[in-house]
């Protein structure tokens, strides 16, 4: 069995975050079934290229393992993990639950989600929880940290340091509604944020100018890797709030080879981001591999070599 001196917490991404670093995270999912091993091989190939990797909590509502156990294989394998946890599936006791037990496993990052609606998904028939959302996750993250229960009641076994995060997407329509919904996230304990896919960097710009601005934690830029023209209007169909523009989509069309223009959209994107913000957050689906190679193209340096910014 593994005890805490042999799975010792991994917290390079909050020391990295506290000295002002430029960040990297990357998402890997976790296996659909009990064989880890595709999880933990793509997981692999991004040591020492980013500083933790999110393990996603049934994203688009569609089934796979719980991010708590795939989070802490990756711990095992000397990987630091981010795991995400969405308000979907289970209520306050179970949330809070699966945090302690999150922390007694070495687990230190946290990403609290409301989550996709059930209706997105494989099991559209199945009930949604939502007993909390983000923000009372982020509520009841805090008070664990602060040796209390949801209810304020005194943890009687020791208090919890997770260091929470929450999403944030700079190109919602609703400005007014992103405003509100960052400062409270920011007032519940949030002390970084990963943001959805970015294709506008001009609403990336003003969003940290103007909503950002002067809150001192790091915001870190979701950079999508699109596989086809075909890839990139799958993604703007299926998932929630996000707009691919024409240009991206044409590139991918007129490309000799698809993926590798794919990469080099990415890699301009990081690029562009390291202008803007503390930090990108790498998605490419099934093809984590890639993440090292358009982190190069992009000139970034391995994590150990980056500097505070």
């Amino acid at each position: 069995m593994h005890n805490q001196q042999n799975n010792k917490p991994l917290d390079a991404f909050r020391k990295a975050a506290e000295a002002g670093e430029f960040l990297i995270t990357a998402e890997v999912a976790p296996p659909k079934g009990g064989d880890p091993c595709h999880m933990v091989e793509m997981a692999a190939t991004l040591k020492g290229r980013v500083h933790a990797v999110n393990i996603t909590d049934g994203s688009r509502a569609v089934l796979r393992m719980s991010p708590l156990p795939a989070s802490v294989i990756l711990l095992q394998h000397g990987i630091e993990p981010i795991c995400q946890m969405a308000c979907r599936d289970r209520n306050r006791i179970g949330l809070q639950a699966d945090l302690m037990g999150a922390y007694a496993l070495g687990i230190r990052n946290v990403l609290s989600l409301t989550g996709d609606s059930v209706k997105a998904g494989d099991h559209p028939d199945a009930k949604g929880v939502f007993d909390l959302e983000s923000i009372r996750l982020l509520q009841a993250i805090d008070k664990l940290n602060h040796g209390f229960d949801y209810n304020d009641k005194p943890l009687t076994d020791g208090i919890l340091d997770l260091f929470p995060g929450a999403a944030v997407d700079p190109q919602c329509p609703s400005w007014s509604g992103l405003q509100k919904r960052f400062e409270r996230k920011l007032q519940a304990g949030a002390q970084f944020f990963q943001s959805q896919l970015i294709t506008d960097f001009d609403k990336l710009d003003k969003f940290m100018d103007q909503i950002a601005a002067g809150c001192d934690k790091p915001i870190l830029a979701g950079i999508f890797l699109f596989k086809s023209a075909k890839n990139a209007r799958f993604i703007k169909r299926v998932v929630p709030g996000v707009n691919i523009p024409d240009h991206i989509i044409e590139r991918l069309e007129k490309a000799q080879d698809p993926l590798e223009e794919g990469m080099k959209i990415a890699a301009e994107q990081v690029q562009m981001a390291q202008q803007l913000c503390q930090g990108v957050h790498m998605m490419a689906v099934k093809r984590e591999d890639l993440i090292a190679p358009i982190l190069n193209l992009a000139g970034v340096k391995p994590v150990n070599e980056l500097v505070p910014v």
